[in-house]
């Protein structure tokens, strides 16, 4: 081989290594910079996260935002924010005062033991009832199923004050009421499967989606604000003309038939 071969193959030789060097350093750049952008990224994402959990924690628990929501009115009810609701004939001279919460146990036994007698003696027109719906067991256990289950009875009053009257019973029978310390009515899906017992709300869409949109919520906290400035500490609560019923030598509502008969006849009469 000429010297001049050998040169030649020297040079291309470096040549080659010196792009060979070259692929390789535009290689390693690329690599860096894809490290590089993925390390900002991460720290990006990261930061993203710890900013999101900060906006997400720095948010209004669900029902201290519903406080803002539009206020929508339940059919059949009147007042300031809807929460007169008054059930029975026009022709009765007289109004039962109710004070009650979804997620109350004795509430329940009341219901379950005297609520069809109360009924009948609307339905006689003896007297109209006035609902004031509570929520302070909320508060107390902690959990939504009395704000929740209130917002429900609002969507069953707006289809029709029987309806409302069948499903508040519905609520607290012995099937479907849970225990105090089991929050179940938080769950659309169970209030809408005790509604599904009741003619007027079975599969009834309305209702159905204005529990899975709390249309209602609004409402129920008003409510439970009317309840809350009534001065009333406890439920079941029954009052006529401003004085509370009570069974015999208690100070608590007559929770068989035979002591809300006694006392609803003297109300009535007084």
């Amino acid at each position: 081989m000429s010297k001049r071969n050998s040169q030649s193959a020297k040079t291309a030789a470096r040549e080659r290594l010196r792009q060979e060097r070259e692929r390789q350093a535009k290689k390693d750049k690329i690599k860096r910079q894809v490290i590089v952008a993925c390390s900002v990224v991460g720290v990006l994402a990261i930061a993203g996260g710890i900013g999101y959990a900060v906006v997400q924690n720095n948010k209004p628990a669900y029902w201290e935002a519903a406080k803002d929501d539009k206020l929508v009115k339940p059919a059949n009810t009147t007042g300031t924010n809807g929460t007169t609701v008054v059930i029975g004939k026009s022709s009765a001279k007289k109004t039962l005062e109710m004070y009650e919460d979804p997620r109350c146990p004795v509430c329940a036994q009341f219901e379950e033991t005297v609520g069809a007698t109360v009924d009948k003696g609307v339905e006689d027109g003896k007297y109209k009832i006035q609902y004031i719906g509570a929520t302070f067991l909320d508060n107390g256990l902690g959990g939504e199923g009395s704000k929740n289950g209130l917002s429900a009875l609002g969507a069953a009053l707006n289809v029709s004050p029987e309806a409302f009257l069948e499903y508040k019973t519905a609520m607290y029978s012995k099937k479907w009421h849970p225990e105090e310390s089991d929050d179940k009515f938080k769950d659309d899906s169970y209030l809408i499967e005790i509604a599904n017992t009741v003619d007027a709300l079975k599969d009834n869409k309305t209702f159905q989606n204005a529990v899975k949109n709390g249309t209602y919520d609004r409402w129920a906290l008003e409510m439970s604000k009317k309840f809350d400035d009534s001065g009333v500490k406890g439920t079941p609560t029954l009052k006529m003309d401003g004085k509370a019923l009570t069974s015999p030598g208690s100070d608590n509502a007559p929770m068989t038939v035979a002591d809300f008969n006694t006392a609803i006849t003297a109300a009535l009469k007084a």
